[in-house]
This record gives C-alpha cells, sequence and structure tokens, in this order.
C-alpha cells in the first residue's frame, strides 16, 4: 500500500486538481481515496487494477468535494455582511466575463492554462500536448494578457 501511495499520490492529486478541487480539499481527497483503499483491500474485494480503481473513487470524491464547495461558497456569498449587493453583483459580473474570456479561448491555449494551473511545468505541458516549450509559453502569455485585460 504504501509503493502504490508513493506511486500514485503526484498524479492522482493533479488529476483532482483538473477536476476543479482547491490544493487544501484535494489533499483531503486523496487521504479518503486511500482510506477507501485500506477498507477496500481489508474487505476482501477484488485488487485487479488498483490504480484504476484509485483513479475511479479519486474522481468521484472530487466531484462531491468541488460541489460542496460550491455550495458552501454560495451561501458564504449570501450571508457575506461586508459585501454591498452592488459589490456583490460587480464581482460577479466580473467573474462572468473571465469565465466569458476562458470559454472563448482556443482549445490548445485553453489546455495549457488548465494544465499550468494544476502545477504541471512548462516541459510536461509540453509532452503532454505534443508542442514545443516556446509554444507552451507564448500560448500561456497569451491566455493570461486575454485574461488580464478583463475589467
Amino acid at each position: 500500500m504504501t509503493a502504490l501511495f508513493g506511486q500514485l499520490r503526484n498524479p492522482l492529486m493533479r488529476y483532482v486538481r483538473s477536476l476543479g478541487v482547491a490544493a487544501h480539499d484535494a489533499e483531503e481527497v486523496i487521504q479518503d481515496v486511500f482510506l477507501s483503499l485500506v477498507q477496500h483491500v481489508r474487505g476482501g474485494k477484488p485488487r485487479s487494477n488498483l490504480p484504476g480503481w484509485i483513479f475511479r473513487v479519486g474522481r468521484n470524491l472530487a466531484l462531491r468535494a468541488r460541489q460542496k464547495r460550491a455550495w458552501t461558497e454560495t451561501l458564504d456569498e449570501r450571508l457575506d455582511p461586508s459585501e454591498t449587493p452592488e459589490e456583490a453583483a460587480v464581482r460577479r459580473q466580473r467573474q462572468q466575463r473571465l469565465e466569458a474570456v476562458l470559454r472563448a479561448l482556443p482549445e490548445r491555449d485553453r489546455k495549457c492554462l488548465e494544465m499550468r494551473f494544476q502545477g504541471m511545468r512548462y516541459r510536461e505541458i509540453a509532452e503532454a500536448l505534443g508542442i514545443s516549450l516556446g509554444a507552451v509559453a507564448l500560448s500561456l502569455e497569451r491566455s493570461l494578457k486575454r485574461l488580464g485585460q478583463v475589467e
């Protein structure tokens, strides 16, 4: 089990983060995945393709964590007395503009940005997408420039 944890922890972390889970929540998801794995093995359940099982459970737990976080943040927004309704409206409009810019990015630029956000290095992104390091740098520069123009 320890070897499996050492081998799969970082790839699982990147995968969970790619599903939109914050870093501190991703740590909890990973702990829950491996706790579930111990229970799975102790329960005498099948041990074939444990890496696949780990990523499937990780996906399910990550989606639940993301959904829980979104609901909590929405509730917190409604309960935040320090933010005026006008400030909340401005913040929501800016968030919508950022999301629109992200959706409008070319697919490769969006993938580069997502992978970089997940903590991948330029070289890893280049290898994963089959492009040069220069193309990764240009793509990220272009994407960040567009996002920076959102007011």
